[in-house]
């Protein structure tokens, strides 16, 4: 593999990178850091919100907007782990198979692994590969967990919140962890009974809780089964993310906004290097079951252990 095969776009070879990366290969990593120095050109949009709420529609929509226009889109879906295999379950790349012949569509899934907050750890370097590759706009999906999905918000230039109308519970589509996160609002599925309401709750919401900038954050409504279509508030939502990005990506906060990504980049790295150090640290103390074992026996103490398991990395 070679660098200059992932910057003329070779899917093979990226692709391959992308899963070496993800199985932690240091001469993946090596391949990283000479990528880096031609990173920085893509628009990462992250999309989240509730299960059901109809991200991957949304997601899938939002590829044939861009396509439309002429831009290459490189989508990262990250999925729910397999309790069997321990990889992705590969919903979203099924729902979105019609670009899968698309030479200027590049979709990625990863599991989460245990990773909480909704997003792989390998997230942010498979988004520098398509950045990298040429790709304009990367869209990340999560894997949609609820309000500790918050991570996304770290990762990506703007935030998507997709919501709907019609969860039972009204406060249920807005909890305040996705709504401190969200750059755009979406109440998808729109033509559900019900979306008035949401909307309005959406707004009370706000006025409540945000302040500053975090107020001035705009609603859309989407029916993102319609696709590109007219009434599908698809290029409305397009529309939206790009008035955030002209707002606070551009001019004097831009560079802010620049350092606290890469400082969420590299607090991220400096966690994964540490849990992986840990792993080994228990494995040379016969795994963590044997050690849970001492514990559960009252022959240690948990407080002891993790001292000791942290003060030797």
């Amino acid at each position: 593999m070679t660098i200059e095969q992932v910057l003329a776009g070779d899917v093979r070879t990226a692709a391959r990178l992308m899963r070496d990366l993800d199985d932690r290969k240091p001469s993946a990593l090596d391949a990283l850091k000479a990528l880096f120095p031609h990173t920085g050109k893509a628009y990462l949009v992250g999309i989240t919100g509730n299960p059901g709420a109809g991200k991957s529609t949304v997601v899938d929509a939002l590829i044939a907007h861009y396509r439309a226009a002429g831009e290459k889109v490189g989508v990262v879906c990250v999925d729910p782990t397999s309790p069997f295999s321990g990889g992705a379950i590969l919903g979203d790349r099924i729902r979105m198979q019609r670009h899968a012949l698309d030479p200027g569509v590049f979709i990625r899934s990863l599991a989460t692994r245990g990773h909480l907050g909704g997003l792989s750890r390998s997230t942010f370097d498979v988004a520098h590969v398509l950045d990298a590759m040429g790709f304009e706009r990367v869209l990340i999906e999560t894997v949609g967990v609820g309000q500790d999905e918050v991570d996304v918000m770290k990762a990506a230039h703007t935030t998507v919140v997709v919501t709907v109308p019609g969860l039972g519970d009204d406060i249920q589509a807005i909890k305040s962890g996705l709504l401190e996160v969200a750059d755009v609002l979406v109440v998808n599925k729109s033509d559900r009974e019900g979306a008035d309401r949401t909307e309005r709750d959406l707004l009370h919401m706000l006025d409540l809780r945000a302040s500053g900038e975090r107020k001035e954050v705009e609603i859309v409504r989407t029916i993102a089964t319609k696709g590109t279509s007219a009434g599908s508030g698809i290029a409305e939502l397009a529309a939206a993310v790009e008035a955030h990005r002209a707002k606070v990506w551009q001019g004097p906060a831009a560079a802010d906004r620049a350092t606290a990504r890469a400082q969420a980049h590299l607090g991220e790295l400096v966690r994964a290097l540490l849990a992986d150090r840990a792993t080994k640290a228990m494995s040379a103390r016969g795994g963590l079951t044997e050690i849970a074992r001492s514990i559960a026996d009252h022959t240690a103490d948990p407080w002891t252990v993790a001292e000791q398991l942290v003060g030797s990395l």
